[in-house]
């Protein structure tokens, strides 16, 4: 099958190659000429293991092209995906379909033949409504169908969740809309992944209401660690204790500073606008929005206290280790450790980081926070060394060398990589999460 993707970004490229590489013919389309100039160069815009090979192999089999042209680039296409952000819209928190209705006009008005247009981008419920209106409001005269494939891909690991995937969500209304779309998964068929065919409003808001569910799990985990530290009980272990439970699982139940990322903060908040527009209340997930946005604040503020409070800690220096907001990604978007830097600048902490990937992203973010070469370079003179991100380069740090290295001994372990014992055995100050 011919396969167009309309953008070029994490969910267009991966989802792009990996349809490339289950044999199909494969065109990315994207607006940025320089982003397609660099693929071309074979320079990803983004960083994700494995990513760039996987593109290379199917460029060079002829199965994956890139071009700015959407007329050229869906011209024979059998389905074309619509992969383009759908940020929070600024002011009111409603997802931002500007991109996505602009996509779907020209679509319909450079349609040369019959063709399934597929909203892959996260979009609230009737979205694909509007799709299906605005294609035939161009007045094509070939045939359409609209369906919703909502994408699950963990940053990080995309690839294998592309290949290997949970689930596949067709939220399809016609028979030619479903047709093509097993055509489209057919190499899936023999990993007998499990595909669930809905209508489309009801495969829209399964995106929203797992990603709402899971980040509701990562925010109950993290008040739970806070109650640990009241009464002195070990969160790990509570985890461990509930996670072991086959109604609840033991995924998302890592206590730490707080969701970011591109999926749960965005996603939580146009849920909770769909909601509010329907006049049906989601106070689970408002709760858990307001919790988490409190929490990075509190984490910032844990670092204060090892600094011994809010007057002692001014003039100090903080290393940050670990800026996005999950391991095995460049994505800055809203990560914790935004706000963990924030509140300690305004304490009046001089702050210095490392990471292995996020720097470049992270600096128009953070234009007061020293970018480091390596983790010992910011720690270097650190009073205190704070774990943000569990990156692999972090998990065996040499810690004799650090303490050579920084002012104190003093660590806070946002994703409690160590063990409090065997810190305090090397002569740490140590704090970790839901953890004494």
């Amino acid at each position: 099958m011919k396969i167009a993707m309309v953008g070029s970004g994490y969910v267009g490229l991966v989802s792009g190659a990996c349809f490339a590489d289950f044999g199909h013919d494969v065109v990315c389309i994207d607006k940025d000429q320089a982003k397609i100039d660099r693929l071309h160069a074979g320079i990803m815009p983004i960083y994700e293991p494995g990513l760039e090979a996987l593109v290379e192999s199917n460029v060079k089999a002829g199965r994956l092209a890139f071009t700015t042209s959407l007329a050229e680039g869906i011209e024979g296409a059998d389905a074309i995906f619509i992969a383009v952000g759908t940020p929070s819209r600024r002011g009111d928190g409603h997802a931002d379909l500007t991109f996505v209705h602009a996509v779907a006009k020209e679509v319909g008005e450079n349609l040369a033949n019959d063709a399934v247009v597929v909203t892959k981008s996260t979009v609230p419920v009737g979205t694909g409504d509007e799709v299906e209106r605005i294609l035939r409001d161009t007045g094509t005269s070939h045939r359409f169908s609209v369906v919703a494939n909502p994408e699950f891909l963990r940053e990080g690991a995309a690839i294998g969740d592309f290949k290997r995937p949970d689930r596949i969500v067709i939220g399809a209304e016609d028979d030619f809309g479903r047709e093509v779309m097993r055509e489209v998964y057919r190499p899936l068929f023999l990993n007998e992944s499990p595909i669930l065919f809905t209508s489309r409003r009801t495969s829209e808001l399964i995106k929203y209401a797992a990603n709402a569910f899971l980040a509701t799990k990562i925010t109950f985990i993290n008040e739970m660690a806070d109650l640990c530290e009241k009464v002195g009980a070990n969160v790990q272990d509570v985890s461990r204790g509930i996670g072991m439970d086959n109604r609840i699982g033991s995924k998302f139940l890592h206590a730490g500073p707080g969701y970011g990322g591109s999926c749960f903060p965005k996603d939580t908040l146009a849920l909770l606008k769909t909601a509010e527009d329907y006049d049906s209340p989601t106070r689970i997930v408002e709760a858990v929005v307001k919790v988490n946005d409190s929490r990075k604040r509190a984490m910032g503020r844990k670092v204060v206290d090892a600094l011994g409070g809010i007057e002692a800690a001014r003039g100090k220096k903080a290393a940050l280790l670990g800026l996005t907001f999950k391991p095995n990604t460049d994505d800055m978007r809203d990560s914790p450790s935004i706000a963990v830097a924030q509140t300690l600048i305004d304490a009046g902490v001089a702050v210095s980081a490392y990471d292995p990937e996020g720097m470049e992203q992270a600096r128009p973010l953070m234009p007061e926070v020293t970018m480091c070469d390596s983790p010992y370079t910011a720690i270097e003179g650190a009073d205190v060394v704070v774990l943000v991100t569990e990156w692999d380069a972090f998990r065996a740090l040499d810690l004799r060398r650090v303490k050579e290295l920084a002012n104190a001994p003093v660590m806070v372990d946002l994703r409690n990589i160590y063990k409090p014992e065997d810190m305090r055995a090397a002569g740490f100050a140590y704090t970790s999460v839901g953890r004494v």
